[in-house]
């Protein structure tokens, strides 16, 4: 039979290796078959690996590259993405981390994985991503412990994983936590990182210990006890048929059913509130344990429920919110290494002579090398946010914006020349454009014609002399009214919108 070492201890395999094992104390490191047991079988390890990684990617990217043609270079980054599974290979390399401590993944494109990786070639190879725990590792992940070196507690030169070398651009080293200076990991079989049951070990075990109480009320929540009069000192076998026959009475009754006893019996359920108090104090206590071992908001492990609505902004959904705010931080280098093979991959030469195509205007004189590194310098990813406002405030802000816009080109207007006057009407489109809530299509104008756009001269009529009355200026078309024109629009959409 496999078993499970904690603390150098040998026990039987499964959870009950944890329940049994007298010799967990406050502060025992767990080992790496702990960690995968705990994750496999304890009703909380899954939890406090993957919750917060589900709660971040709960919410897809939002991705801008102020470049030409926007949209479809933004559409191919994320076809690639989602061809890759990327998000999927993040959560198997961050959750695996937290288990033990640290995780690898390398990527496989059917070249030698010893030699430096060729990013041009990405498009045209079949890729393969394999996520690899400490112990598939073990002796390639060694941390420069020198305090002169400038690579001291930071991993670094190739991967090994059961003698086949990953050269260091082919493969992500995620850890979770930063190393200690000589703080050897037990799960992670090196001075790296720490898993997140590391400060949880004993109170996950004193978890176990709140199920069977919870299982030993269950069972013993249904009795009941009968206070029956004695049959006497003589007691035969009609006596005691008798008392079987009342007892099974009471086993039987039901709502509806009577049923008589003597004044001097009584019956009554078993009282179990003062253990279901204890039980339920000593439970929340343990479960607060562990979400601060895990350095987590009690409620995710707790399971309670907002007091509000998450989108609310209640203390505690704000608490939830700048926690994961704090982990999308740290998922960022993963997220970087994806992006750019995702970059490689989608933005590929044939992606761009199809663009130099169809937009002769923007890329007609391009390389592409000048073209690809344009979108990459251009390419902001930005998360949502996760307390989302609700529609009413929304509408309050664009209003905001939209005042302070039109003053904007109230003031600028009357001072520019034709061409600056079709720049500050097209700053202010964009603006109105990207107020969703207030409208639903873009204001799309052409603009280059506006610049070039002279009004008619007014007719005066007959010329002075010749008896007529020369008829008064047509009146101009001011810049202003078309800035009134635009207020008015909003107003009118944002009724709508309402």
């Amino acid at each position: 039979m496999a078993e499970t070492i904690i603390n150098g201890s040998y026990l039987g395999n499964q959870l009950t290796a944890l329940l049994d094992c007298d010799g967990i104390t406050p502060g025992d490191a767990p080992s790496y078959e702990a960690c995968k047991v705990i994750y496999d079988y304890h009703p909380l390890g899954a939890k406090l690996v993957e919750a917060p990684i589900t709660i971040a990617q709960s919410q897809p990217r939002e991705i801008s590259i102020a470049v030409g043609a926007e949209d479809r270079v933004r559409e191919a980054f994320v076809d690639e993405w989602e061809k890759l599974g990327a998000d999927g290979h993040i959560f198997n390399v961050v959750s695996t981390s937290r288990i033990y401590g640290v995780a690898t993944i390398a990527m496989l494109d059917g070249t030698d994985t010893a030699t430096p990786l060729d990013p041009k070639t990405l498009w045209k190879a079949e890729l393969a991503f394999s996520v690899f725990d400490p112990l598939n590792t073990a002796g390639s992940l060694v941390l420069n412990l020198n305090p002169n070196a400038p690579d001291f507690m930071k991993t670094g030169g190739s991967v090994t994983v059961q003698g086949q070398v990953y050269h260091r651009s082919r493969v992500f080293i995620k850890m979770n936590e930063r190393p200690i200076y000589l703080a050897y990991t037990t799960s992670a079989y090196g001075f790296v990182g720490r898993s997140v049951y590391q400060r949880t070990l004993y109170p996950l075990k004193s978890f176990l210990r709140t199920m069977v109480a919870d299982e030993m009320v269950a069972r013993k929540a249904g009795i009941i006890v009968a206070k029956m009069k004695q049959a006497g000192s003589i007691v035969n076998s009609m006596m005691q048929s008798l008392a079987g026959g009342r007892r099974q009475l009471l086993k039987e009754a039901r709502t509806d059913n009577v049923i008589s006893i003597t004044p001097e019996e009584d019956i009554q359920s078993i009282d179990l509130q003062n253990v279901n108090q204890a039980l339920e104090l000593s439970r929340k206590n343990i479960l607060n344990n562990i979400a601060a071992g895990a350095g987590m908001p009690g409620i995710l492990v707790n399971e309670e429920t907002f007091a509000e609505g998450f989108g609310e902004g209640t203390e505690d959904a704000k608490h939830v919110a700048q926690y994961i705010g704090r982990f999308r931080g740290d998922l960022k280098p993963v997220y970087d290494f994806f992006d750019a093979i995702t970059q490689y991959r989608a933005w590929n030469e044939e992606f761009f002579d199809a663009l130099k195509r169809d937009f002769p205007d923007d890329y007609g004189k391009k390389t592409y090398e000048q073209a690809f590194y344009e979108w990459r310098n251009a390419f902001r990813p930005r998360w949502p946010a996760l307390l989302e406002e609700p529609d009413s405030e929304k509408l309050k802000a664009d209003d905001v914006k939209l005042k302070g816009v039109i003053a904007v080109a109230e003031v600028l207007m009357p001072a520019c020349d034709p061409d600056n006057k079709a720049v500050v009407i097209e700053w202010l489109c964009d603006n109105v454009s990207d107020m969703k809530n207030v409208v639903s299509s873009p204001i799309v104008l052409d603009y280059e014609a506006l610049a070039a756009y002279e009004p008619p001269v007014p007719q005066m009529g007959t010329a002075p002399g010749e008896g007529a009355e020369p008829a008064p200026p047509k009146p101009m078309r001011d810049d202003s009214a078309s800035v009134a024109a635009l207020v008015s629009l909003g107003g009118r959409l944002r009724k709508v919108s309402r």
